[in-house]
């Protein structure tokens, strides 16, 4: 028997017991500090990708040589 072969019986058992330990408070203050942890994170990986991107147009400015700027 391994731990992929618990069950809904073993879940809920391990459930009830984590909720008879810790209570109900403890545990809705953990969640909700799982989900601050998920936003945080989020926010972070689109401010990196936002930071990229700039990166990446900062690369992609004028390439026009500057004897061929003044032309325009």
């Amino acid at each position: 028997m391994g731990i992929g072969n618990i069950g809904l019986p073993g879940i809920l058992l391990i459930a009830i017991v984590v909720l008879v330990l810790f209570g109900r408070g403890k545990i809705s203050g953990l969640m909700g500090e799982v989900g601050k942890g998920i936003t945080s994170f989020k926010k972070g990986i689109s401010e990196g990708q936002a930071e990229l991107e700039d990166d990446k147009a900062d690369v992609a400015k004028d390439v026009t040589p500057e004897d061929e700027k003044d032309k325009v």
